[in-house]
């Protein structure tokens, strides 16, 4: 079994992670060949507190143009979780 901070990345800021956060929804950067079961015990593990629901999603990296030499290249795919947490369960990420 991997550790789980080689599973869970790091967690994603935007304005829609934020708006999902008051539902107890959290998102995560994962590594792309982490299954749920690995993102549900790595967030129990890391955080201490109990996950009810993993949903993942593989974003393909956005296709960029070179402007000097009219190349193209590819910035790198990555794999989302969102973790929904039980009721009364928080993660503290982003308090300070």
């Amino acid at each position: 079994m991997r550790d789980p901070r080689d599973v869970v990345i790091e967690p994603v800021v935007s304005e829609k992670s934020y708006a999902l956060l008051e539902e107890g929804v959290y998102t995560f950067i994962v590594h792309p060949s982490a299954s749920k079961p690995e993102i549900r015990d790595a967030v129990e593990t890391i955080f201490d507190v109990t996950v009810m629901k993993v949903n993942t999603q593989n974003r393909k990296g956005k296709r960029m143009r070179n402007r000097r030499t009219g190349g193209y290249g590819q910035r790198a795919s990555i794999k989302r979780a969102l973790v929904t947490l039980a009721e009364g369960d928080s993660i503290d990420l982003f308090e300070s």
